[in-house]
């Protein structure tokens, strides 16, 4: 306690000790001391008319060296008093008495703030108590997760989704050739089986510098080619949680990440996406929800340019966030590059390779301007042959991918006596086009977020592949609508209508437009478990195919309904 009380008057002890070394010298005498200044000095001191402001002393200024520890003593102790004129006296010398009662008063004060503690302490001894059996608790459990993390440098995060639903064709039951079955028979006799699915993913997230990340994520599932919900039977069917096949766990993503600077991000990997290089999602469609269909989540119903290409590649952003207040909008700059996973691998250039006229690449490019709560973006995409658009009508899909990429000019004899073709690039490629933007509320209630995506494709070639295509332009739109904390906290609604990429002319505007749409609603049964019923119906997902048949308009589209189950971890 007796250094407790020194180091709490120490400032009285620097500023108004030091002349005490000239009062006791030879050279002070018994007359120098003026009993009643003390007298004085101790009266005010003890009164109730205690000094409570430094601006008190009339000869006390900011630029005095032991301003501040005056000051300090008299607010935070009001323990200093002045002589009855108003002035403390700062550069006379001090005598013992003055200094007596000086310390007398302060300890007293600090005597008095130590009982307050003591009873304040004895009054919350409970909760105190509870609180350090907390903190022991909170050790004991950080010391036991130290001690059994597989790393210290990586996170392991898991996801699993349990698909359960079917589909069914409605409309018209016509036939493509005579004798053959019917669309709608055939649909349902292929692909309207209930089905019950799962897509995992093990994400691993590893920081070496506490600013970088390098990710790597293993995938399995059951769904494969032969799954409804992977665009079986039509493209327009494929679910934005659409898993590989096979049980087998594998590698889907592999990148890594790292800041240059306080602007810029650069990623790069052998298993990287050009979406999740674009450095901002202009969308706020199923946010704290569960997406249903790929065109409207993961494609942001602009599949021409979120077409979702894996592989090998590389991507630079730009981002002046840091450098706006926080919640101000901020702009987003990327561009990336990523040639198609097989054949970034491939080491042959005819048939594959990165930068080669055969990689199937796409250079994927977004400027956006927003923050949490609305956002503006424009895209571009420019694809080699044999890049695909993701989502499309039947239509538009044997258009843009049923083109070949090398076309034979002529043949020639091998060494084995056998003809072969002489095969030319073709020079095939496309120039895809967005605009997207979102608007959410800041609160929940009946107002929904706002989501809409307006995509325009060309595609290019020389005169040799002029031949295998007949059209040219495509589109695609949706509009999305989210309503958060719907009759429960973190429950969910949402609602879209768009129409995924299909071919017009300038004749016939809608000649191959289909038209998607969905709905659902996510129950938050736990903090990490959530169930998602939904309903969405395809409109012509056959395209022109349908309407073409025989030069009659046909009916033909598909129902479905799937319920979604999903485990965070």
């Amino acid at each position: 306690m007796q250094l407790f009380r020194q180091l709490l008057v120490a400032p009285a002890a620097i500023g108004l000790l030091a002349p005490l070394a000239v009062v006791n010298s030879p050279a002070a005498h018994a007359a120098d001391l003026n009993i009643n200044s003390v007298s004085d000095y101790t009266d005010v001191a003890n009164s109730e008319e205690q000094v409570t402001s430094i601006t008190q002393f009339s000869d006390v200024y900011p630029t005095d060296w032991a301003y501040q520890a005056l000051a300090s003593l008299i607010e935070r102790y009001g323990c200093v008093a002045g002589y009855p004129n108003g002035t403390f006296g700062g550069n006379r010398a001090m005598t013992r008495y003055e200094a007596a009662a000086l310390l007398n008063a302060c300890l007293d004060r600090i005597t008095e703030v130590t009982d307050e503690l003591r009873r304040l302490i004895k009054e919350f001894e409970k909760e105190l108590a509870i609180i350090r059996g907390r903190v022991d608790g909170l050790e004991a459990r950080v010391g036991e997760l130290e001690a059994t993390q597989f790393s210290t440098t990586t996170k392991l995060s898991g996801f699993t989704n349990f698909v359960a639903g079917a589909t069914k064709a409605k409309g018209d039951n016509f036939r493509f050739e005579k004798g053959g079955v019917g669309a709608r028979d055939d649909y349902n006799r292929s692909w309207g089986a209930f089905t019950f699915s799962y897509d995992l993913r093990l994400s691993l997230k590893t920081s070496f510098t506490g600013k970088d990340l390098l990710f790597t994520r293993l995938r399995a599932g059951n769904m494969g080619r032969t799954s409804t919900w992977t665009g079986g039977g039509v493209l327009m069917n494929t679910l934005n949680t659409a898993a590989p096949g096979g049980n087998v766990l594998g590698v889907d993503r592999l990148y890594y990440r790292f800041p240059l600077g306080s602007s810029f991000t650069i990623q790069a990997g052998p298993l990287t996406r050009n979406t999740e290089m674009m450095g901002y999602k202009p969308s706020a469609y199923a946010k704290g929800g569960q997406t249903v269909l790929d065109f409207f989540g993961g494609s942001l119903g602009v599949p021409g340019v979120w077409n979702k290409e894996t592989g090998g590649g590389f991507g630079a952003i730009y981002s002046n966030k840091s450098n706006v207040s926080k919640g101000d909008p901020y702009w987003t700059l990327a561009a990336n590059y990523v040639a198609d996973a097989g054949e970034a691998s491939d080491g042959n250039p005819t048939t594959g390779g990165i930068m080669t006229d055969n990689s199937e690449a796409n250079f994927t490019s977004q400027i956006a301007y927003g923050n949490k709560q609305w956002g503006l973006a424009l895209g571009y995409r420019y694809g080699q042959c044999g890049a695909r658009f993701r989502t499309a009508t039947e239509y538009a899909f044997s258009e843009s991918f049923g083109t070949p990429c090398s076309v034979a000019t002529g043949t020639f004899i091998d060494g084995d006596g056998e003809e072969q073709d002489i095969l030319e690039r073709s020079g095939a490629s496309s120039n895809s086009f967005s605009f997207n933007a979102f608007w959410r509320p800041e609160d929940s209630g009946w107002m929904p977020s706002i989501s809409a995506g307006l995509g325009k494709s060309y595609l290019n070639g020389n005169s040799t592949w002029d031949d295998f295509t007949s059209k040219r332009g495509m589109a695609s739109w949706m509009v999305g609508l989210t309503w958060t904390d719907v009759l429960m906290k973190s429950n969910a609604l949402g609602y879209a209508v768009g129409q995924p990429q299909f071919v017009y002319d300038d004749e016939d505007f809608v000649a191959d437009g289909g038209y998607a749409m969905e709905l659902w609603y996510k129950f938050q049964v736990a903090d990490n478990i959530s169930v998602t019923p939904s309903v969405y119906w395809l409109s012509r997902p056959l395209g022109d195919f349908t309407q073409n048949y025989k030069g009659d308009y046909k009916s033909f589209g598909v129902f479905g309904g799937v319920i979604q189950t999903v485990f965070k971890f």
